[in-house]
């Protein structure tokens, strides 16, 4: 073979592989994208699932009426209804890792001991039995009813903290949550359970 024949050759195979690539069916996998976490909080431990819940759980319809609770904002804090599974967001002036949720969903979600159980375990604390849940609980009288409040502090140098309430209402059980890192919530903890006590139904307003 001369050397222009093999020149027309050379460039003959780079052609046909140019086309074979384009031919070519390429696959690429993309990321989920994650769902971003308030003031630096992780996913899990904001949009974790009651018990029960975890899933493709379709989002309950709004409460309304009798069935709908609501509350009285402390001065300076802020609150957005979004819907879903996640039926508020309250904001405080409190700055550092902080998250207020307000969840309803319908029934007992799973129950009061899984749920307490559910809020240790985000902040790296062991499960309790119904004795050990009894001798946590806190209960609030509200307009609503009583309220079942838990304060949990975890161990070590970082510590985190989670103040919750749960009622029941409407047949459906809330959750009102205050978590994050120790000392922000304990700013603002005394305001929370002020709004935990003014709690109504919203007939009742």
């Amino acid at each position: 073979m001369n050397v222009k024949a093999a020149s027309s050759a050379a460039a003959l195979a780079l052609l046909l592989a140019g086309g074979c690539r384009r031919d070519e069916v390429t696959h690429y996998r993309v990321p989920k994208e994650k769902e971003e976490a308030p003031a630096g909080l992780t996913s899990a431990a904001v949009t974790s699932a009651p018990p029960g819940m975890a899933g493709d759980v379709p989002p309950p319809p709004p409460p309304s009426g009798a069935a709908r609770l609501t509350w009285t904002l402390p001065s300076g804090w802020t609150q957005s209804l979004t819907g879903g599974m996640r039926y508020a967001t309250l904001k405080t002036p409190v700055t550092g890792k902080l998250d207020v949720s307000v969840v309803v969903l319908p029934g007992p979600a799973g129950g009061e001991l899984a749920n307490v159980n559910r809020w240790r375990n985000q902040i790296g604390l062991p499960p309790l039995d119904e004795a050990a849940m009894a001798k946590a609980r806190r209960t609030v009288s509200t307009k609503a009813g009583p309220l079942a409040v838990y304060d949990f502090t975890s161990d070590g140098q970082q510590k985190s903290r989670v103040v919750a309430g749960l009622a029941e209402a409407g047949g459906s059980t809330w959750f009102l949550k205050m978590t994050g890192d120790e000392q922000p919530v304990s700013a603002a903890r005394a305001q929370f359970l002020r709004l935990l006590e003014s709690l109504r139904l919203d007939d009742a307003s």
